[in-house]
């Protein structure tokens, strides 16, 4: 398969595969004249890695699912290691930004939007 029919069929942009061959995530073959040839096991790495990539795994933890994916004497206890981690970041995340949401909430209630040149709004965000 060419750049072009793997990107069609796994779903992610010729870009992106060029960026996980250059980072050595798949390694396609290459033709005489340079041209990728794509096979099905590189194919099947890809859609794992858009997959993991939707669901906010970084580079290097898709790096080491991949390498789990396959390592046939794996241990799954390997696999929910590395995804806990992520769903603890993510976890976090989610605390960090309904505090962000409540903070901003309130300023929005606080400010009376009108013609007033006086902005609660402006001034918290002054004051810090």
């Amino acid at each position: 398969m060419n750049i072009g029919d793997v990107a069609e069929r796994s779903g992610l942009p010729p870009k992106t595969i060029r960026y996980y061959e250059d980072i050595g995530l798949v390694t396609p073959q290459r033709s005489s004249n340079g041209y990728r040839s794509f096979r099905e096991s590189d194919l099947h790495k890809l859609t794992f890695l858009g997959r993991a990539r939707s669901l906010g795994f970084s580079i290097e933890d898709c790096r080491a699912l991949l390498a789990l994916y396959e390592d046939e004497t794996r241990a799954s206890g390997d696999v929910k290691r590395i995804a806990k981690e992520h769903l603890t970041r993510i976890d976090r995340k989610i605390e960090e930004l309904s505090a962000m949401r409540s903070t901003l909430s309130h300023m929005v209630h606080a400010c009376a939007g009108d013609d007033r040149p006086n902005c609660p709004i402006l001034n918290e965000l002054e004051q810090g």
